[in-house]
């Protein structure tokens, strides 16, 4: 049992945005650093192994409905409207299955929710290789997805805890977004080749069966070895308790509010680099697989990177890396060939999954286990909410101004944005940059 004055400590330190070291937090700083500590557990094992095969071919599909809705109608804007639908529920449902975590078996809610998701991938691929599918199909299956993603998403996030424990939690963290990103590398370079070879449609079934993978993995898990957290009675006003709760932590406010403004404009590449490929370089789906599976490389290398930390993200780290994102994203837009391109998106990628890592890891870090459901649907919220906003209209400028304005413009975006917050940070607490790194990590905005 945790002393009072060793909670209070934890407590303030929190509050401060620095993470406990030491026993109470299962961090230990002397520990040797293993990146791949968390598949020690059994159950994180099953559910890696089973992510890794489902997210390459989540990864296909995405790939596969993007090309698949410009073949049907060669527009931008069409684009932005399918990716609005698929992740426009996520502003009203991220939150409700976050209270669901909260309240729940997180194991069985996996269960529900990837086979929704396994029967949307499959209606729309045998639509799609029987000739029958119209973009509103398209449009509709989307906004289907878009239902059973916003739900599974704060469940799978706030579930990582209950498969390893608080003291694997960072190394974990870190490992789920090195599985997502090498099912990035492999899912688009897959689904490339099957657009080319046999059409969109085998890319939609194939990733119907690899959900077989992730149920599989989640049924055969050991319950017994979960540490699965309290759960919260269901009782009116849940919702306003987790605002409240995060109103009053600034280091939480800070990731939420750069991971709504970068990823509603800047985290578009599915969008923007379909269209580059397609009416800049005038190349086929293996090119938009190539591009997109060059920027999962550069990702799955910042994604590595990040097995190593042992603390929670500081305030400075993650504005920076938000920076750096901005200034990759604007250089990548702006190659003038297509080779030239695909390099540029190697450190963009790079720069992308360090800064949404850290935000990750920042939050997850910094949350008690009874609010985690609820305040990872508020963050997810922030993260893919922002998509039914920014994507139309990226789409919009994209097929306005040149294709190169999509991504040019949302690297902009990020990058005068990241930096007029940390302008504003800077002034309130009166400090220049030399005396950034101490007071950006310690003091309370």
């Amino acid at each position: 049992m945790t002393s009072a004055p060793v909670e209070a400590t934890e407590q303030a330190l929190a509050e401060s945005g620095e993470p406990p070291i030491g026993p109470a937090s299962g961090v230990h700083p002397t520990a040797r650093r293993n990146p791949f500590q968390s598949l020690r557990v059994r159950n994180y094992r099953l559910y890696a192994s089973g992510q890794l095969v489902s997210l390459t071919g989540t990864w296909a599909q995405r790939v596969a409905q993007d090309w698949l809705v410009l073949q049907l109608t060669n527009s931008g804007t069409a684009l932005g409207i399918v990716t609005a639908l698929q992740f426009g529920p996520s502003l009203l449902l991220s939150m409700y299955g976050g209270a669901l975590a909260d309240r729940g078996d997180k194991r069985r809610l996996l269960l529900v929710t990837q086979s929704s998701i396994a029967l949307t991938a499959l209606m729309l691929g045998l639509l799609d290789v029987t000739g029958v599918v119209k973009i509103w199909h398209v449009m509709a299956l989307a906004a289907i997805l878009g239902v059973a993603g916003a739900i599974d998403s704060p469940i799978r996030q706030s579930f990582v805890v209950e498969m390893v424990g608080p003291s694997d939690l960072p190394n974990a963290v870190a490992l789920n977004a090195t599985t997502f990103n090498l099912a990035r590398i492999i899912g688009p370079a897959v689904a490339g080749l099957l657009i080319s070879a046999v059409g969109t449609g085998w890319a939609f079934l194939g990733n119907a069966a690899s959900s077989v993978a992730v149920l599989a993995g989640l049924l055969l898990m050991r319950p017994a070895e979960l540490f699965p957290s309290k759960p919260v009675d269901r009782e009116p006003g849940q919702f306003r308790a987790a605002l409240r709760y995060v109103g009053g932590r600034s280091d939480l406010i800070l990731p939420m509010v750069l991971i709504f403004v970068v990823g509603t404009f800047g985290m578009n590449y599915q969008l923007t680099i379909a269209l580059i490929a397609k009416q800049v370089f005038h190349r086929g789906a293996d090119s938009y697989g190539l591009l997109s599976t060059l920027l999962a490389v550069g990702a799955t290398a910042g994604a590595l990177a990040g097995t190593f930390r042992r603390r929670r993200p500081s305030r400075l780290f993650l504005v920076s890396a938000a920076m750096a994102f901005g200034v990759f994203e604007i250089s990548a837009s702006l190659m003038p060939t297509f080779a030239l391109m695909g390099t540029a998106l190697i450190p963009a990628g790079i720069a992308m999954i360090v800064f949404a890592q850290s935000a990750n890891a920042m939050v997850q870090l910094g949350v008690e286990p009874t609010m985690r459901g609820r305040v990872m649907g508020l963050y997810l919220i922030c993260f893919m909410g922002g998509t039914p906003v920014g994507a139309p209209v990226v789409g919009w400028v994209a097929e306005t101004f040149g294709p190169r304005w999509g991504m040019l413009g949302g690297g902009i975006i990020s990058l005068v944005f990241t930096v007029v917050l940390a302008g504003w940070l800077s002034y309130r607490h009166h400090v220049g940059l030399v005396g950034l790194r101490r007071r950006f990590g310690t003091v309370r905005t």
